[in-house]
């Protein structure tokens, strides 16, 4: 299948590939275990090895400081996420974005900042929500658009979950996804992040087009996707971040499978008429 033409530019491309580094566990969090060096040294051999499969972007998230705790972080963290960004940033060309769980976007921002990250991923960014970690009661996305111009962050794009996963919208279940999306963009979101109910968990193609038709964003898959519902996603999205599939038995927590990542990547160019 060639490339949409519709398709709108993510990272200077249709279409882009973003590939999830896992950071190990952070100092303080129950499972940690490793020093920051080690930490940093593993996430940027999984980011090279991304960015050698072919992947436009990488994405390095905190997803393994299970349980999580709502932001504020603590000092550790942000640390601990710059040290990592800062080494990835060195080791790989392609873009690097930011995630810190859970809705950690004040901290992730400051984070790319440091980093000379192109973008961060955000929770609660419109509209309250209950999340596994619990409550989220205030949209973010006055303060954070303030606190990015405050410390002179806004070349760092703003990616925004709606109806996100891990999370029960019945706070807002009469705002549907569309009304959700058309929101994000009328309150600076750059970029809109779509979701399956949970993490490895495939994203619908009626969310997708829901997104599409609602905003003039570009619309991100944010879970799920695998070479073979990929095709489906295509012509409804504008860039894919790739996590559970290219890990070992398409599990989250495992390391990356280089052949895993190859065959995602073969569908990928196949569906760019390459």
């Amino acid at each position: 299948m060639p490339a949409d033409p519709s398709a709108r530019t993510v990272l200077g491309r249709s279409h882009a590939i973003i590939g999830m580094v896992h950071v190990p566990p952070l100092p303080g969090t129950p499972r940690a275990a490793r020093s920051v060096d080690a930490i940093v040294r593993q996430c940027v051999l999984e980011a090279r090895l991304l960015a050698d499969g072919g992947v436009d972007a990488v994405m390095i998230e905190n997803m393994h400081d299970v349980p999580y705790v709502i932001a504020p972080m603590g000092p550790e963290i942000v640390a601990a996420m710059t040290a990592v960004a800062c080494g990835v940033r060195q080791a790989v060309s392609c873009p690097l974005g930011v995630q810190i769980l859970a809705a950690g976007n004040r901290e992730a921002l400051s984070v790319a900042l440091a980093s000379g990250a192109a973008f961060v991923r955000v929770e609660g960014f419109v509209y309250a929500h209950v999340a596994d970690e619990g409550l989220m009661p205030v949209a973010q996305a006055g303060e954070l658009l303030r606190y990015r111009r405050a410390i002179g962050a806004t070349e760092v794009a703003i990616w925004a979950d709606i109806k996100k996963k891990h999370a029960s919208h019945a706070l807002t279940a009469d705002v549907d996804l569309a009304e959700t999306a058309a929101t994000a963009e009328f309150f600076g979101a750059d970029a809109l992040v779509v979701t399956g109910l949970a993490t490895g968990r495939p994203t619908s193609p009626a969310d997708l087009g829901a997104a599409r038709e609602a905003s003039r964003l570009p619309v991100v898959v944010g879970s799920g996707t695998t070479p073979e519902n990929l095709e489906a996603q295509w012509p409804l999205a504008d860039a894919f971040i790739v996590g559970s599939y290219i890990k070992r038995d398409g599990l989250w927590s495992n390391p990356p499978d280089p052949a895993r990542l190859r065959r995602f990547m073969e569908r990928v160019t196949a569906l760019r008429g390459g």
